[in-house]
């Protein structure tokens, strides 16, 4: 893939290049496919959804960070200090919903709430709170936490989708360009052909062996034929334009393909390795692999610790909190339980409506979710066997058109060499020639249709190929 540049002549927004060069160059489709995946901006644009995953699961982390807290309050009126409080506080929130804190009070003043009252130097403490029924086991937190690392696990396999539907566009448009340059190669070689003929004929007619009507009919063949090239160049140059929609610079600069760049004519076998079409037509395919599957599997698991968390809300709010203090914090054996600050605090409601509707709601998410999922796997399998059975016939139909082209060219040679001995008609040979034309543009139509069809599979398994 680092010598594609070699392949291309780059146009670059108002910037135009004479060509002055007119050696022709193959782009393979590995490399073309290998610069797509590498500088296309969608794929660029997938990658930030990793990026956004990260930053949701950095954001939640920011739940568990600690904090330090600060309330100051003073009065003072008339030359009266009426009170002067300190209050600092040191959380650091836990995994299961514990808080250690650490706290230092210092109130001054003639009119302190007598329970504001506390050393001179200050009181220190040190303490936990726990809930023991609600928030213990699961909370918002520790769901928001887990749902990011799913999160960001899903947004892998929706990176590998997106890229994949990329690289099956860009494949498609590059086998159109490889059909429309087969058929440019086509009508180009009979558009000798025909000219050697008509020559051949003009000759004949000076001489008195050909009939003028002969020249009238080589002609309307020569004519046909440039018709038929001039389309197909309109057509090659289509595709191409198609094509260069794919490809980009680093810098998110389009480039545009240049005319003596064309695909490469035998690239069946460069299509299967890029694809790994051995690999993705095996009966041991597993579908649970399936990107897709994989971020519905990671949805379902959201939910799932969604409705865990639904249901804690079912239980009562109840906190337990506990606090050492001590005037001296810097000897333990300061710290005496008999010396503490504690409080219970309880709150449940009476109906749970409101909890009840959450989890009833988070149920139907998840069965919604598993209808997905076994509606999905039953989709793929369907399609996967489908494009399976599609690819089987096509080797069939390749078979046996390329037998029919061999059989019209047996039978055009047979009519030339009669024609030549007199025993033939022009019309028998332009009659025999167009039947092998269009026997030469089936062959390349299905050809095509076998290679959208590698492409198909390719895309319905979802793969990020290494290219």
């Amino acid at each position: 893939m680092k010598y594609i540049s070699t392949l291309l002549l780059i146009s670059v927004s108002f910037l135009s290049f004479a060509q002055t060069d007119s050696i022709v160059e193959v782009m393979r489709f590995n490399e073309y496919l290998g610069y797509v995946k590498k500088f296309h901006p969608i794929v660029k644009q997938a990658e930030l959804v990793i990026d956004q995953s990260q930053a949701k699961l950095l954001k939640s982390r920011g739940a568990f960070d600690p904090k330090f807290e600060v309330d100051y309050s003073r009065k003072k009126f008339k030359g009266t200090e009426y009170f002067d409080k300190l209050n600092g506080v040191f959380k650091i929130p836990t995994w299961y919903g514990i808080e250690l804190k650490a706290a230092f009070e210092e109130n001054t003043g003639g009119f302190l709430n007598p329970q504001d009252v506390v050393p001179d130097d200050g009181l220190y403490s040190a303490g936990v709170k726990i809930p023991i029924a609600q928030g213990l086991l699961i909370n918002n937190r520790m769901a928001s936490l887990k749902q990011s690392k799913l999160f960001k696990e899903q947004a892998k396999s929706d990176r590998d989708v997106i890229v994949n539907n990329i690289l099956f566009e860009a494949s498609l448009a590059y086998f159109k360009w490889l059909q429309a340059y087969k058929e440019l190669l086509l009508f180009r070689n009979f558009l000798t052909n025909a000219e050697l003929r008509f020559r051949g004929v003009e000759r004949g007619a000076e001489v008195g062996e050909r009939a003028q009507i002969d020249v009238v009919e080589a002609r309307i063949a020569i004519n046909q034929r440039k018709l038929s090239l001039e389309q197909s160049k309109i057509k090659l140059m289509k595709t191409a334009l198609e094509l260069s929609t794919f490809l980009w610079l680093d810098n998110n600069v389009p480039v545009e393909l240049q005319p003596n760049v064309i695909p490469d004519v035998d690239s069946e076998a460069v299509i299967d390795a890029a694809f790994n079409t051995n690999q993705l037509r095996s009966n041991e395919l597993v579908l649970e692999s399936h990107p897709k599957m994989i971020a519905l599997d990671y949805k379902l698991q959201s939910l799932e610790v969604d409705r865990k968390l639904k249901a804690n809300k079912l239980l009562p709010k109840v906190d337990v909190e506990y606090n050492f203090l001590t005037e001296a914090p810097d000897v333990a054996r300061s710290f005496n339980t008999a010396e503490y600050k504690g409080g219970l605090n309880i709150s449940f409601p009476l109906f749970l409506r409101k909890e009840r509707g959450d989890l009833r709601l988070s149920k139907l998410k998840m069965q919604d979710a598993e209808f997905e999922i076994n509606a999905t796997r039953v989709k793929l399998q369907n399609k996967i066997n489908a494009l399976r059975q599609e690819l089987n016939s096509y080797k069939i139909q390749n078979k046996l058109v390329e037998q029919m082209v061999t059989d019209y060219s047996r039978m055009l040679e047979a009519e030339e060499r009669k024609f030549v001995l007199g025993e033939s008609s022009l019309f028998l040979v332009n009659s025999r020639e167009s039947k092998l034309i269009d026997s030469q543009l089936k062959a390349i139509e299905v050809q095509y249709k076998f290679f959208s069809t590698k492409a198909k599979l390719f895309n319905s398994l979802s793969v990020n190929p290494e290219l």
